[in-house]
């Protein structure tokens, strides 16, 4: 580690506590983050010759509110203070004592609430993960621009928006009460998991750019369960997270082409994260209270736990998808249970499952790739073909209309006489 990588590390790892605390001081998103940042060069200028405090957290948060309240002193002398307006202002070493000693009863409910308003029902979800990724995670524009492909001008739009109706909104600052708090918990919980599919869902030529997307949203879930230790539904999350990323490496080929999950080289999945993952859900089953995101990881959780995609437990896994159908009702879950079906049942009894889905996925890349695979199964050849030409029309990234042009051609390989395939 370089001389002053510590400090970015600290940094960042204060970042959700400082901010979270700032916030509940100011009630305003940009003073508390320009607080945060007053707070982080004063560091950058004290900790390398000081050393780093006790609680680096509580010294930006004393530090970062010092700042703002001598800027509020100078541009707002009418306005009334915001309370607790007891510090002084000298911000030298002295402030490090006074850091030491503030009180961290809030630091839970700081940061849950610092992560609700980022994902407030009123924000749309590509602006809740903007806000997120900009204001929890500290991520600059140029970098959250770039992981989903628009211009700085555009993210910094988005950004300022959700900021706007974020103070329109009339958040509450008052500690939450016990529902309160499980419905934000779950509300956060959603927008991880939506960071986490922004990253998993790039395709082979745009995975490297956006896979620290997914990289994020495991350490936000993990902040998360450090702070709900005792959420079995939290710990799942954080299991299917690791889990699904376990197999970003085996997940595309050199040339960026999707690699489906039978056919990836299990050797490249990650073996630390796998175990993570499965400790971690094995540990939130024993709490006998499922959830959605406990199923999801679950059944990544047999997939991984299968040295070979024989070895694959797929009757256990039309089990889970049946129980989550039950919890969680989704044409996209019935279409995912579907897949294990005709591995239990025959492409058949599959195809039968999905074909009441027909209406509500007609406008779905994986119902017209899964329905062409069925059908391509049972020799249907040219049914299939329709189906992947209408996946193709409805594919989202090179990869996946590439993916099909694999399958319609070998139907064309297939349909050709045999003495034309040999070249005669």
């Amino acid at each position: 580690m370089t001389d002053t990588a510590w400090i970015d590390s600290a940094l960042t790892s204060a970042r959700p506590q400082a901010v979270g605390a700032l916030l509940r001081y100011f009630r305003n998103l940009d003073t508390a983050e320009e607080a945060f940042q007053n707070a982080c060069l004063r560091a950058l200028k004290s900790w390398p010759q000081n050393g780093p405090p006790r609680d680096p957290a509580a010294w930006l948060i004393m530090v970062g509110r010092n700042v703002a309240i001598d800027d509020i002193r100078r541009g707002r002398k009418q306005e009334p203070l915001p309370e607790d307006d007891h510090a002084i202002s000298d911000t030298e070493d002295a402030e490090e004592q006074l850091a030491e000693r503030l009180d961290g009863s809030h630091y839970r409910d700081d940061i849950l609430r610092l992560l609700f308003i980022c994902c407030h029902p009123d924000l749309p979800a590509t602006q809740q993960i903007a806000l997120a990724l900009r204001i929890v995670s500290g991520l600059t524009v140029k970098q959250i621009a770039r992981a989903f492909l628009v211009s700085e001008a555009a993210m910094e739009q988005r950004i300022t928006r959700a900021k706007a109706r974020v103070a329109d909104a009339d958040v509450p600052f008052e500690t939450p009460g016990a529902v309160e708090r499980t419905e934000r918990l779950a509300a956060v919980a959603a927008m991880i998991y939506l960071i986490f599919n922004e990253g998993y869902s790039a395709s082979g030529d745009t995975a490297e750019i956006r896979s620290p997307l997914c990289e994020e949203a495991i350490r936000l879930a993990r902040l998360l369960l450090r702070l709900f230790q005792s959420e079995p539904e939290i710990m799942g999350l954080t299991a299917l997270l690791l889990l699904q990323h376990a197999r970003a490496a085996a997940r595309f080929d050199a040339d960026g082409a999707v690699i489906l999950l039978d056919d990836q080289d299990r050797t490249l999945w990650n073996s630390k994260m796998i175990a993570e993952g499965l400790a971690l859900i094995d540990k939130a089953m024993r709490h006998r209270r499922s959830g959605p995101y406990q199923i999801q990881a679950a059944i990544s959780a047999l997939h991984a736990r299968a040295e070979k995609p024989e070895d694959t437990d797929w009757t256990q896994i039309d089990l889970l998808y049946g129980a989550l159908e039950i919890m969680q009702p989704s044409p996209v879950v019935t279409l995912n249970r579907a897949v294990a079906v005709s591995k239990v049942k025959g492409p058949e009894a599959a195809l039968d499952m999905i074909e009441p889905l027909a209406t509500r996925l007609s406008n779905y890349f994986h119902y017209f790739g899964v329905r062409g695979a069925f059908l391509m199964q049972l020799g249907r050849n040219d049914e299939a073909r329709v189906a992947f030409d209408r996946a193709i029309a409805l594919a989202n990234t090179s990869a996946e209309a590439a993916h099909i042009r694999m399958h319609l051609d070998r139907l064309m390989r297939d349909s050709q006489p045999r003495g034309a395939k040999a070249g005669k």
